[in-house]
């Protein structure tokens, strides 16, 4: 039992001097922001509650050069940029953009965003948004699909079925 108690702390010492790479790019060349219009306070609330896992640029918590928990923050951030991206959103098609702002929509008026996992323990007090925060960025949302409405052709803006293998 002794060396299985050893073995880990040696495990645990060791994985210290490993850390993942930082996502901390500011490369703004497809952020939303050149194509969108974002309101300070939504944009606020992106910085905030978003930006963290679902864009290029996170800001670390000091708890994030302890392993494990540096990586399973790394993991948390590659998972939440696979899903949404808002440093690379206008690189897509446009009925991708379409779907991620419904998708936006979706998930904030579900509660599923920002996650439990973000928010616990207040460690991220910024991410726990008010009913008004969140309002205004459901509100934004939905603007920016009006505007692509607006804008684009109604059969641009539907994803093209999946073909199936």
């Amino acid at each position: 039992m002794k060396k299985l108690i050893l073995g880990v702390v040696a495990l645990l010492a060791i994985i210290q001097f490993i850390h993942p790479e930082k996502n901390e790019s500011n490369d703004k060349t497809y952020d939303i922001s050149t194509k969108y219009s974002i309101p300070v306070p939504v944009q606020e609330t992106l910085t905030n509650a978003c930006n963290d896992c679902h864009s290029n640029q996170s800001t670390y918590p000091w708890y994030s050069n302890i392993q494990p928990v540096g990586f399973w923050l790394n993991h948390h951030i590659e998972e939440g940029k696979e899903h949404l991206n808002f440093s690379t959103f206008t690189k897509m098609p446009i009925a991708v953009q379409n779907h991620k702002l419904e998708e936006v929509i979706e998930t904030v008026e579900e509660g599923e965003m920002p996650m439990p996992s973000y928010t616990y323990f207040g460690l991220h007090p910024k991410a726990n948004l008010s009913a008004a925060e969140k309002d205004a960025l459901i509100a934004w949302a939905k603007a920016q699909m009006d505007m692509l409405k607006a804008t684009y052709p109604a059969d641009s803006l539907k994803l093209k079925p999946r073909k199936k293998v």
